[in-house]
């Protein structure tokens, strides 16, 4: 992200930032939240510890907070055999995401010597509060909005949510498009996750326009675990393998051959290698090869002594398993077959994994859930890609690094990937943010978010914006973008109205008496967004009528300037705004435009983009036009 440990600080505004973390709880013993040295909480903060048996906010210890309050809620109050109630953290996503948003500085952090170095948040120095809603059998929706109204009331300033619903719902029916809502309108952004069912398209789920979506990308770190066989030949696999065999080999045996009869398990299955599902008497000792990618936990429990596993699945992020394991693609799985086939004596030996450097990030990682938006089709999402692969932050000690129970390593540091680990990444550059602009709506944060990302290559990422929005997050330039696109409660109330939404419903996301009517309805082309989104149908790709977007750029960068339009488009689309020069003469300064899209697009999604340049600032928002089915 370019962010630095020597990066500019507003360490007094930073420590009075309380970054609300909505997860599994935290660990409050690991280096990453220790609160010596931290002083008392803000004193605008009215949150509370719920101090337990088994949990302690650190300021109840020491008088000086790093966790100024943590809470927890079950509202069905069934706890299962692994949960506790309490704000702590058994599970390590809660810890592993905090930290990444604020953690304290950790010096010759690792996960068994793999990615070495100094763990640390985006911002430090920033205070965190708890709201653990997240529990062995999921995350609830009364706990989720629970928890949004005591975050709202003890005071937090940025909520960081690493967590989203498997299938689209309307806002009215969503928890947390309602939840952020409320935050929104009380002046608190939400980070929320863009989900992690990509990468096929309209799989997001966290789409409000009202919060900030965050896509997953590769970071300049990758994993690689080699295999030799007997016969030699090595090949080379994927997987966070931090066991040595000492280059001892072991028997090799393909799973299909080893099927626990006894347990009702036939060869076509075992071949997958899952639990129960291999005969113990037949694969203990040895190596067995599965024809997919599994937790590892069915060779494990039958006693094996590694896996290899081969597949055709993405193979850009890297898992732990509980034994040696290698995931191979399906050519070097094929070879291996080979080998087992043609000897009496197949043996193996997987060797620990090495870390290498991805010479090609970012690059949005294929688990990252991607657009169009499933629910508003002219709003782009997700609006923002941050580093999700391969992360190395926090995690709580009492579970394994592989998850899978039996593993015997448990570690103070985890390396895990997904978009829950990209989303803290913007929660704490938006923490960075209103620490030198506290007066900043969470609309204008957004904005500085989107408007200043690094745009990515939409060759190295086939779904384009619908992979990384805006582009990749980049604080420092978040910090000064020039222009902000500003909006308040209002405007999404137009916003709903114009989407069709009546009264009552409209009312199940404020909460409050708001009503639509012919005054307060605006179209979707109108709500003052930072990107541009276009759905037409295709009977229209060949002559697409005119569309105009309504904008209003606020001025937070030099008080006399003056900006440019600047547009990028594809050949057949003709993009126009008016007016394309705007003169600001003074600070807070408002002023709109007009941008119209009209002509032709040849392939069924095209990219351009929109640039105000003053000369210092490139305040740039992304055009997406894309033919729906």
């Amino acid at each position: 992200m370019g962010f630095s440990q020597q990066v500019e600080r507003s360490t007094t505004e930073e420590s009075d930032i309380v970054i609300g973390v909505f997860d599994t709880g935290i660990w409050p013993e690991s280096e990453s939240f220790n609160g010596t040295g931290f002083g008392p909480p803000p004193t605008k903060w009215r949150g509370s510890c719920q101090v337990s048996a088994n949990f302690t906010c650190n300021k109840y210890v020491l008088n000086s907070s790093k966790i100024v309050g943590a809470r927890y809620y079950k509202s069905d109050g069934e706890f299962g055999p692994d949960d506790l109630p309490s704000p702590r953290d058994t599970d390590g996503h809660g810890s592993h995401t905090a930290s990444t948003a604020a953690g304290n500085l950790v010096s010759m952090a690792s996960l068994y010597g793999f990615s070495s170095g100094t763990a640390r948040g985006c911002v430090p120095s920033a205070r965190i509060a708890v709201y653990k809603i997240c529990w062995s059998d999921g995350c609830d929706d009364a706990d989720i909005l629970a928890a949004f109204d005591d975050a709202i009331a003890d005071g937090v300033d940025i909520i960081s949510l690493s967590l989203g619903s498997s299938n689209p719902h309307e806002y009215f029916n969503d928890s947390i498009a309602i939840g952020t809502f409320h935050a929104m309108r009380n002046g608190i952004l939400t980070s929320a996750s863009a989900g992690n069912d990509g990468p096929s398209r309209s799989t997001i789920t966290n789409v409000a326009p009202w919060f900030i979506s965050v896509a997953a990308s590769t970071i300049d770190r990758k994993f690689s675990t080699k295999v030799q066989l007997g016969n030699n030949n090595i090949y080379e696999g994927i997987s966070i393998n931090t066991y040595d065999l000492q280059n001892v080999t072991y028997p090799l045996i393909y799973g299909g051959d080893a099927a626990n009869i006894s347990g009702g398990f036939t060869d076509s299955s075992s071949r997958f290698c899952h639990q129960d599902s291999l005969d113990q008497n037949l694969v203990k000792g040895k190596i067995v090869v599965c024809d997919d990618l599994v937790s590892g936990e069915g060779p494990f429990s039958a006693g094996a002594v590694g896996a290899l596993m081969q597949g055709q699945r993405r193979r850009d992020r890297a898992f732990s398993f509980p034994l040696p394991t290698s995931y191979v693609d399906t050519n070097d799985g094929s070879d291996i077959l080979l080998y087992i086939n043609s000897t009496r004596n197949a043996t193996a030996t997987i060797y620990r994994s090495t870390e290498g450097n991805n010479t090609l990030a970012p690059i949005v990682g294929s688990l990252s859930s991607r657009g169009p938006n499933p629910i508003t089709p002219d709003i782009l999402k997700p609006d923002i890609s941050a580093p999700g692969i391969d992360i190395l932050a926090a995690w709580s000690p009492v579970n394994p690094v592989s998850e899978v129970k039996g593993d015997p390593r448990f570690v103070p540091y985890n390396i895990i990937s997904g978009t829950s680990m990209a989303c803290p990444h913007v929660t704490g550059a938006a923490a960075y943010i209103k620490s030198f602009h506290p007066t900043w709506s969470p609309a204008a944060i957004k904005s500085a978010l989107m408007t200043t990302a690094t745009p990515m290559s939409s060759a190295k990422n086939l779904d384009a914006e619908f992979a990384y929005g805006s582009g990749h997050v980049n604080p420092i330039k978040s910090l000064n973008p020039g222009l902000v696109y500003d909006a308040e409660a209002i405007d999404y109330v137009k916003f709903l109205c114009g989407q069709g939404y009546s009264t009552n419903l409209l009312q199940l996301v404020t909460g409050d008496n708001s009503s639509c009517s012919e005054t307060i309805r605006g179209t979707v082309w109108d709500l003052n967004y930072p990107s541009l989104a276009l759905s037409v149908f295709p009977f229209e790709s060949n002559n697409i009528s005119s569309h105009v977007f309504n904008r209003v750029v606020t001025n937070v960068g030099s008080p006399f300037s003056t900006y440019k339009a600047s547009v990028t488009a594809p050949g057949g689309l003709k993009i126009q705004v008016n007016p394309n020069v705007l003169s600001f003469t003074s600070l807070g300064q408002k002023q709109p435009f007009q941008l119209t899209i009209e002509g032709t697009i040849i392939e069924s999604t095209v990219s351009a983009s929109l640039v105000w340049d003053d000369g210092v600032h490139q305040v740039r928002s992304p055009i997406v036009v894309y033919v729906v089915s």
